[in-house]
């Protein structure tokens, strides 16, 4: 039996050598004609010896391979398909695994923290070596911080940090300070370290570097990045120069344990690398987890006591902000915390199943930071998008909806760009290539990516071209526009691209979101061919079932291509008259001057009437007595327009100046005289009412009077009223109130009529 089991041995080790030779000068030529023999029957000793002696080389790989995989399809069909409870059960033991076995294992924790550090000392000759080595890393890092603090007094010196800051209530102001300020902690710490680096290489041997390179990374050098950066964002001691939303009390504190975190943090990963130099591994007495588990708890409890503060900082100083805005601030605090919780269960889970290889460099830690700083970042893009959008150019409450929203789609670029940074690094920290992925072959993780980074791209370029478009918009739009002050109509409309530019808007988001929506759906690997089909059948039903509509669509498109009507002017459409309010791609919308609001479909505008283009012409009515001279009236009005002409609040709207047309009729009371001027549209109605004023005082002035409708009643025998009785008098009484009655009404009917001809 012995026998046996060595020729068996010995023909093993024949495979192996013949795989490992094959394997090295197989072409493939070869590897395409090696075909595996069937075995001998039966199979001896003997009879294997025979049979590899006649083998190629080919012929023996072939042979292995073929028998391994079929002991490994025994193995796959033996193990049972993993249920979806079965994966649950897993994951639960995986996650309680590392927290029963650190419980059970805290009573060993300082014997095998002291086996580590008696192990230390005895790697680097007992207590006097360990003092001489850190005697040598206080020299080092006593050498780096000299040359630090000379360097950065070589500045401070050279350029003086307060002159070049410029002023402190503006951005520009406060970034050229604080980010004076922060090259110069950063150029002296990359100063420091290349002197250590230096120094440690000269002083220290290599066993000491082993310890001393994570010793002053993780508890020296990050922790004082750490403490700049945030001295950076925080400002604590100048509160003038502040980049965040944030008193100098919650300045401080988060200051001050943003660099206790790091600390904490930086701790825990080095004591793993230690207790793992020095013999004891990180599971046979779980320190790291309860440094780890302390670090959650630092954050839960920063975000708890600081929950007022990381809440004003959120909302920022922008007064444009939405309600997802608002949420977001109030409900960060909180988000900290989960994200916190979060981490904690899941390096939990992966240190249950050992998968801790990304753990013990920390890419637990920068994925919690990316998570917890993404909310501030969004913070940090709506103040940059505040100070350097330039300010709106345009007036009018559609100028300012546009310039909102012209913020918005700064603010969403930015927020898709960020996330797109984050998920690159969180991703690189576990070392996952996205890209790779993404080009790589087809399935599941290929297509969900390329479906989100098609996602990705088509909303950005749909925010490009709602910034492009609002931007012009904002410009395009007046304050003139609209309703005019007199509350008569008539204003002045916008340009020709302030009305087709929102259509334009509408069509161009409608038609990145269908194309590239059906992108993402052909990178998830379906067919969009039957989606294609099918909308081209919706279309023609829709063209066949809706000619109504297309007929007020085309129609549409002729009256914008003719320019007949713009947003803002005044118009009339078969006896509807208002302004141009808003306009769809099937129907505009008309507000009269008192308020209500008229929607015609342009398929049923026959004719339209545009009162507010280019100029306007109004021409006034005056009665004045028979016996008044035109010409001094004539005189009068041309004063009046020579004066107005020359006042700064209207020689801007006049075309032409006020002036007299002569005498234009007469009525039973005078003369009609009538005036005009040729106006800006949408300015008339307020020239008309100074006009009113300064007529009425210059005919004061000269003594005209308008003349007044008066009722004479012709009495026959008037001439003996004394010897009237009562009777007779109460008869004439009421003969004079019915003719004063009926004139009445005959100049009320003719003030109708004159309205509805204006």
């Amino acid at each position: 039996m012995t026998s046996l089991f060595q020729h068996f041995a010995r023909i093993f080790s024949v495979f192996l050598t013949v795989l490992v030779l094959g394997t090295a000068w197989q072409t493939p030529a070869a590897a395409q004609t090696g075909a595996a023999p069937a075995l001998p029957d039966p199979l001896t000793a003997d009879a294997i010896h025979e049979m590899v002696a006649r083998m190629s080389d080919d012929q023996v790989r072939a042979l292995l391979l073929e028998r391994l995989d079929a002991v490994a399809a025994g193995q796959e069909a033996a193990a049972p398909p993993a249920t979806l409870t079965g994966r649950a059960v897993q994951l639960w033991t995986a996650f309680t695994l590392p927290v029963t076995d650190a419980v059970r294992k805290l009573p060993a924790l300082p014997a095998g923290q002291a086996r580590a550090i008696s192990n230390f000392v005895r790697k680097h000759g007992g207590i006097g070596g360990v003092l001489a080595m850190f005697g040598l890393i206080a020299l080092t890092l006593a050498a780096g911080l000299a040359a630090e603090f000379a360097v950065r007094k070589l500045i401070a010196r050279w350029r003086n940090l307060e002159a070049v800051s410029g002023q402190a209530d503006t951005l520009a102001g406060a970034l050229s300070f604080l980010g004076r300020r922060f090259l110069r902690e950063i150029f002296g710490l990359v100063v420091f370290y290349i002197v250590i680096r230096a120094v440690g290489r000269a002083v220290l041997d290599s066993q000491m570097l082993l310890f001393a390179a994570p010793f002053v990374t993780y508890l020296i050098w990050l922790p004082r990045v750490g403490a700049a950066v945030s001295r950076f964002i925080m400002a604590p001691e100048r509160p003038d120069r502040r980049l965040v939303n944030a008193s100098d009390r919650w300045a401080d504190f988060l200051h001050i344990h943003t660099i206790g975190l790091i600390f904490l943090a930086g701790l825990t990963i080095f004591s793993v690398r230690f207790n793992a130099a020095n013999g004891v591994a990180p599971e046979t007495i779980r320190l790291a987890y309860w440094l780890d588990s302390l670090v959650y708890v630092y954050i839960i409890w920063i975000a708890w006591t600081a929950r007022e503060g990381l809440t004003d900082m959120m909302r920022g100083t922008d007064p444009d902000r939405t309600r997802y805005d608002e949420a977001a601030a109030q409900y960060y605090p909180y988000f900290a915390m989960a994200v916190a919780a979060l981490t904690w269960v899941v390096v939990g889970t992966l240190a249950g199943l050992g998968k801790t290889a990304q753990l013990v460099h920390g890419a637990h830690y920068i994925t919690m930071f990316w998570l917890l700083a993404a909310p501030a970042l969004d913070t940090a893009i709506r103040g940059l998008v505040k100070h350097l959008v330039p300010p709106m150019s345009g007036g009018g409450r559609l100028a300012a909806q546009a310039y909102r929203s012209t913020k918005r789609s700064y603010i969403r670029i930015g927020r898709v760009l960020v996330a797109g940074v984050v998920l690159l690094i969180i991703s690189n920290a576990w070392d996952v290539d996205l890209m790779a992925i993404a080009s790589g072959a087809e399935g599941v993780a290929d297509n969900i990516i390329g479906f989100l980074m098609t996602l990705a791209v088509g909303y950005v370029v749909y925010e490009g071209v709602s910034l492009w478009i609002n931007r012009r918009l904002a410009k395009e739009q007046t304050a003139g526009g609209g309703a005019e002050a007199g509350g008569e109509g008539g204003g002045a409309g916008g340009s020709r691209l302030a009305t087709v530019l929102p259509l334009l808007l509408v069509t161009a988001q409608v038609a990145i979101a269908v194309i590239f929506g059906l992108l993402a759906v052909g990178a998830l690997g379906i067919d969009i061919t039957p989606l294609l089909a099918g909308a081209g059948i919706l279309g023609l039903a829709i063209g066949f079932g809706a000619q109504k509509l297309v007929s007020d669509v085309v129609s549409g498109i002729f009256f914008l291509v003719d320019d007949a009507f713009r947003v803002g002017e005044y118009v009339e459409v078969e006896g509807t008259r208002g302004t141009v309010e808003k306009i769809s791609i099937r129907s505009m919308q008309l507000r009269h001057h008192r308020g209500p609001v008229n929607t015609i479909p342009y398929g049923e505008i026959p004719k339209l009437t545009n009162y507010s283009r280019d100029w306007v012409i109004m021409k006034l009515r005056f009665t004045v007595p028979f016996d008044t001279d035109p010409n001094k009236v004539k005189k009068i009005f041309k004063k009046i327009g020579a004066s107005m002409m020359e006042d700064e609040l209207y020689k801007d709207d006049f075309l032409q100046p006020f002036k007299s047309q002569g005498v234009f009729d007469f009525d039973d009371v005078g003369m009609i005289i009538r005036g005009k001027f040729m106006a800006k549209p949408g300015t008339q109605f307020t020239i008309r009412k100074e006009i009113y004023n300064r007529v009425k005082a210059a005919f004061a002035e000269n003594g005209i009077d308008f003349a007044r409708r008066e009722v004479r009643v012709a009495i026959p025998g008037l001439e003996d009223a004394d010897q009237l009785n009562d009777t007779e008098r109460a008869a004439v009484a009421a003969a004079a109130g019915s003719a004063v009655q009926q004139q009445a009404a005959e100049d009320q009917a003719a003030a109708t009529e004159s309205k509805g001809r204006r």
